[in-house]
């Protein structure tokens, strides 16, 4: 795991959904705050993404590894690398989609998460799908 810092100066961040397709592989997310096992006056806040992955091509596909970049509201940078998703590599034959929930602990109420995960083809060609940009975000609430 890396850290560095980079100013969090993105208006756009504000969704907690994104999509995007790379190579005929489309990645959707949605992501949600989790009250439950967050402990805010610890600066602790924990949310929950749900992602599926679907292969929109006429080839098997198997992802290998993710890559994620996470960036709190102060600017700290983790970066997460490893093999696979929830302890597996899924296959997805055409038309075939994946879905997983896993979550992210943050130090801040607010940040934003994208990545990568590295694919291979049924033929042996390696190739990077994109994770769009998503928040991850309490609701705000009235005191």
């Amino acid at each position: 795991m890396k850290s560095s810092y980079m100013p969090l100066n993105q208006p756009s961040m504000e969704e907690t959904t994104s999509e995007a397709v790379t190579h005929n592989v489309r990645v959707e997310v949605e992501s949600k705050y989790a009250p439950e096992y967050s402990q805010p006056f610890q600066e602790q806040w924990r949310f929950i993404y749900t992602i599926r992955i679907t292969n929109e091509g006429h080839e098997r596909v198997q992802l290998l590894r993710r890559h994620w970049i996470i960036t709190d509201a102060t600017g700290h940078v983790e970066e997460v690398e490893g093999e696979g998703v929830i302890g597996e590599q899924p296959v997805l034959g055409p038309g075939e989609s994946f879905q997983y929930s896993s979550w992210c602990s943050l130090k801040t109420a607010k940040g934003v998460m994208r990545g990568t995960y590295q694919m291979v083809s049924r033929g042996g060609e390696h190739f990077e799908v994109e994770i769009a940009p998503f928040a991850l975000k309490e609701p705000y609430t009235i005191h």
